[in-house]
């Protein structure tokens, strides 16, 4: 016997939308390959300025 009161599996990671607009996927973007989390704006390499980077400093107490 089979348990059917299962619950079949949904994908929670789709993202929810208006109604009637679609999640862009490689399927409808004008680009093919995977898109930048970035956003289209963001040109690489980044320009070391605007990197807020900060090395880090030990100090050895003694």
């Amino acid at each position: 016997m089979v348990n059917k009161s299962k619950k079949s599996y949904v994908d929670n990671g789709w993202p929810k939308v208006v109604d009637g607009d679609h999640a862009v996927t490689e399927l409808s973007s004008a680009r093919s390959g995977g898109l930048s989390p970035y956003g289209e704006d963001t040109e690489f390499p980044v320009p070391a300025e605007q990197l807020p980077y900060m090395h880090p400093n030990t100090v050895i107490n003694r």
